[in-house]
């Protein structure tokens, strides 16, 4: 191994570029609805983006997982439900239909979220500053008062009462020195997906190969009658890949997972993985764009020659950045637990509740295991605050979660309901001169459910 070279950078004033009282890094799911909380309750908010636009994975082609409890009943609610009908106003999202793999599963049209997110900002009176990355922080003794970032502008500094962080790598809480964890015991992470969309699918020849011919064409765990449906998401055809397999197509997941878009004719592919993948790690991320962007097409090849309905279809796109189902985890004042989520447990700090099964797409192999808990759980306070740096809140799949715990909370709904309720405490801490840390977090519930949140109280 080559001796690792240094150099040494010469100090350097960095000027400020602002201060606010809440400064949101990251324009993802948690991110958007942290900052619309934090400017709504009354707070100078500012969110930074390292991307040309905001969304994250609402932006790639997934649905939205969970909004929907075990029993039927909505559980996400507040600003992430008056985001998605704001969508659905526009005819660019679906109903929330119930799905006995994924509990329920909303569709997106991701250009659409794409635009809503930045109208959501302007709306809510949020700054937004994208093309800058937070590469570094500012504290003052153990708590963080801003970030330093980096654009074609320069470095500059952006002070803060509070900062969070929802970067969903947990870059921020990582520099501020927060103890920080990846993966399972030995450290393997659920590898990520490439999303890319066909189109000029014949969606009704598919539902009707899966409905009429559930021994040719099996789904894992979910009856026929699902299919039905005008959205649904598959999760099966394991012989149709085996066959693919067998004709020398190499497809790298074990089931064909594919997940009807807004146009009749659109269908969203989730079957790219690369394993081994860690995000923090640049030369190791580029590896895998590269290696998903090239899986995309041999999945295409067997989508058109073993799928019905795929025959003549097309892609129409690829999604701008793969989607990341895990990186670094902080630790907090609490830790979730699998336990946690299959014992359906409450909390008295809860400030979130969610259904999603712990989906964990194994770090080896293709497959993935999901186990379900019997209705829903609480996401309590303490797992958005870290265990010994003030000043800052981590919300998203960077929260404080175990392994399992984050395979469930990791999904959309739950990422948004997180982020409302990090930006209204953040906004609190704010109003009251105080840490966020230290809030009437019973002030903190009031306030989410007065905002319309779903809590179980």
């Amino acid at each position: 191994m080559s001796e690792i070279k240094t150099i040494s950078e010469p100090a350097r004033e960095i000027p400020v570029r602002c201060e606010v009282d809440v400064l949101v890094v990251g324009g993802g799911p948690a991110g958007i609805m942290a900052a619309e909380a934090a400017a709504e309750s009354g707070a100078r908010t500012m969110l930074i983006e390292n991307r040309g636009f905001l969304g994250g994975n609402l932006a790639i082609g997934l649905p939205v997982l969970g909004f929907l409890g075990r029993k039927g009943n909505p559980i996400i609610k507040g600003a992430p439900e008056r985001f998605i009908g704001r969508l659905r106003d526009k005819g660019a999202a679906s109903e929330h239909v119930p799905c006995k793999l994924h509990v329920s599963l909303t569709i997106i049209d991701p250009e659409q979220a794409k635009s809503e997110a930045l109208a959501t900002m302007e709306r809510a009176g949020v700054e937004v500053l994208m093309y800058a990355m937070a590469v570094d922080v500012v504290k003052r003794g153990s708590d963080v008062c801003g970030v330093v970032i980096e654009s074609k502008a320069g470095r500059e500094a952006i002070l803060a009462h509070t900062v969070i962080d929802c970067t969903g790598d947990g870059d921020v809480a990582f520099r501020a020195g927060v103890e920080c964890r990846k993966g399972d015991a030995n450290g393997g992470m659920q590898p990520p997906t490439l999303m890319f969309a066909m189109q000029g699918v014949d969606v009704d020849a598919l539902r009707r190969a899966i409905v009429e011919h559930p021994d040719i064409y099996d789904m894992d765990t979910m009856p026929a009658e699902q299919f039905r449906r005008r959205n649904f998401i598959t999760v099966g055809l394991r012989r149709q890949i085996a066959e693919a397999r067998d004709a020398g197509i190499d497809i790298p997941v074990a089931r064909t997972i594919l997940i009807t878009g807004i146009a009749d004719d659109e269908i969203w592919v989730n079957m790219s993985r690369v394993n081994g993948v860690d995000s923090t790690d640049p030369e190791s991320y580029t590896r895998g764009e590269i290696a998903a962007r090239r899986q995309i097409y041999d999945i295409e090849r067997y989508l058109k020659r073993f799928v019905p309905g795929f025959a003549d279809a097309r892609m129409k796109c690829v999604a701008p950045f793969m989607g990341i189902r895990e990186s670094r985890v902080i630790v907090g004042r609490y830790i979730l637990t699998a336990d946690d989520i299959l014992a359906c447990r409450r909390f008295d700090d809860a400030v979130a509740v969610a259904s999603y099964p712990v989906d964990i797409h194994h770090a080896v192999g293709g497959d993935c295991t999901l186990y379900w808990c019997d209705d829903c759980y609480d996401i309590p306070y303490r797992s958005l605050v870290p265990a010994a740096v003030g000043g800052l809140l981590v919300a998203g799949r960077c929260a404080s979660l175990s392994h399992e715990a984050m395979a469930s909370a990791r999904v959309m709904s739950t990422c948004m309901a997180m982020g409302e309720a990090a930006g209204r405490a953040a906004a609190i801490a704010a109003r009251e001169g105080i840490g966020a840390g230290d809030i009437d977090v019973e002030m903190l519930q009031r306030e989410l459910v007065n905002s319309g949140a779903y809590l179980r109280k």
